[in-house]
């Protein structure tokens, strides 16, 4: 694999959709954010990343090259079906009201056209907020293949206190700060016909769209 195949997941509910393709996928603190923005994830992590600050240090404990707040940036993941999805379906923990998977919509981006661009990212090797996983930036980026452990990303059971590295290891994140044009969206899954209708309705091209039911629970 090469950074030109790697994609990005973020999950988000449907009803942000047309905000983004007016505005870009926008960060919270951002001019352009949706003020009607509805929120899908569990707000107390939502919370603690907001002031949660994490090193940087490309894999070498025993540097730091800098910190930075898990806040100031936009989460993706490097695949679907991840945990905190489960969570935002099944409800519980700190999520609001259980969200059905027909309003869940995954909006992909190219790893290599954010590289490409003028925005400011790092990527983990794990779940972020875990104190066992690294961080890494810019000068990292064409190692990124190789330091995502690709069989965790796509693993569909990551249950047990056996598994429990497994599961950290499957919510590596990309961070993006700043706003991201929706020209850098390269596509968008959803669980079903009536939620793919719903999308070309808001003037997506149903090319870009693939009903993914696995990818859901």
């Amino acid at each position: 694999m090469d950074l030109s195949q790697v994609k990005i997941y973020r999950i988000l509910h449907i009803d942000n959709i047309p905000h983004i393709l007016a505005n870009g996928i926008t960060h919270k603190d951002s001019p352009k954010a949706n003020p009607n923005f509805v929120q899908i994830g569990d707000l107390s992590l939502i919370n603690n990343r907001n002031t949660r600050k994490v090193i940087v240090e490309n894999g070498d404990h025993s540097k730091i090259i800098e910190m930075i707040t898990l806040g100031d940036f936009m989460p993706f993941y490097f695949g679907v079906k991840m945990p905190m999805l489960y969570v935002i379906i099944q409800g519980g923990n700190f999520v609001e009201k259980a969200v059905k998977a027909e309003d869940i919509i995954y909006v992909a981006c190219s790893v290599e056209s954010i590289v490409n661009s003028d925005l400011v990212y790092y990527f983990s090797d794990g779940h972020a907020t875990d104190s066992f996983t690294s961080f890494f930036n810019k000068n990292k980026i064409t190692d990124l293949p190789e330091i995502i452990d690709w069989a965790a990303v796509q693993t569909s059971y990551w249950g047990g206190q056996e598994n429990l590295n497994l599961k950290r290891k499957k919510q590596a994140e990309f961070l993006v700060k700043g706003d991201i044009p929706s020209n850098f969206i390269v596509g968008y899954g959803c669980f079903d016909d009536p939620s793919k209708l719903k999308l070309i309705s808001f003037g997506i091209d149903r090319q870009l769209i693939k009903i993914i039911p696995n990818a859901y629970y």
